[in-house]
């Protein structure tokens, strides 16, 4: 199976001290994988490593093979919006926007003209459950159908990689559960390859793998 992430001796250091420090990482396309680890340890920092949010400070990371370590600003964003798909714990959605439009939102930064971007959009937002909600504004939904939003602007794109940052944080137990069969599933079905960070170790079991950062190390936990 080819990786569709992989780092080599990645380091990240912020005011001089290390964040992350000569981390290995290869992940085959396809597997799900949970990321562990105290508060601090750089869990999150990991993450935006592999998104192409932050750079590092030595080593090499790779997506599909390419390597992006320099890689401009603007092939960066090329890839992000090809390749990855972002799902955040404060959702990020624009509050005056409906759903729907928050959804087409990747697709208007390919060039995709709004009412043929707003039809794939109207098709995500179906296929995680919320289709009805689409004319509503972000502002009024509930936490867990904002996340359900969110997710479905993530995968719009059809992205090979979808990297959740506390996906299930803000939200209830219950709410939380749904959310993370709901990511489960779309692994199952589109075979999107999934890096979640979370707190909760019962989640994280439910993954195919699971990593754990500490002190600025990464190990399979």
């Amino acid at each position: 199976m080819s990786a569709i992430v992989s780092l080599t001796e990645v380091s990240r250091f912020h005011a001089g001290l290390p964040v992350l420090k000569d981390v290995n990482l290869v992940v085959p396309s396809g597997q799900t994988c949970a990321i562990v680890g105290p508060s601090g340890s750089g869990k999150s920092t990991l993450l935006n490593l592999i998104g192409l949010l932050d750079r590092p400070c030595s080593g090499r990371v790779q997506l599909v093979g390419n390597d992006m370590t320099g890689a401009s600003a603007d092939q960066c964003a090329v890839v992000r919006n090809r390749l990855i798909g972002f799902v955040f714990q404060s959702f990020n959605l624009l509050p005056r926007l409906s759903a729907l439009d928050n959804v087409a939102l990747p697709l208007s930064y390919r060039g995709l003209r709004l009412p043929a971007a707003r039809v794939l959009a109207q098709n995500q937002l179906e296929a995680v459950g919320i289709g009805e909600l689409g004319p509503q504004r972000s502002a009024e939904l509930s936490g867990g159908q904002r996340q359900r939003v969110a997710i479905a602007r993530a995968l719009v794109t059809e992205p090979r990689l979808l990297v959740a940052d506390e996906p299930t944080g803000s939200l209830d137990t219950q709410t939380g559960k749904e959310v993370l069969r709901l990511l489960l599933r779309l692994n199952q079905e589109l075979g999107t390859t999934l890096l979640m960070v979370t707190h909760d170790l019962g989640m994280a079991q439910q993954l195919q793998r699971c990593l754990r950062v500490e002190q600025g190390r990464l190990t399979d936990a």
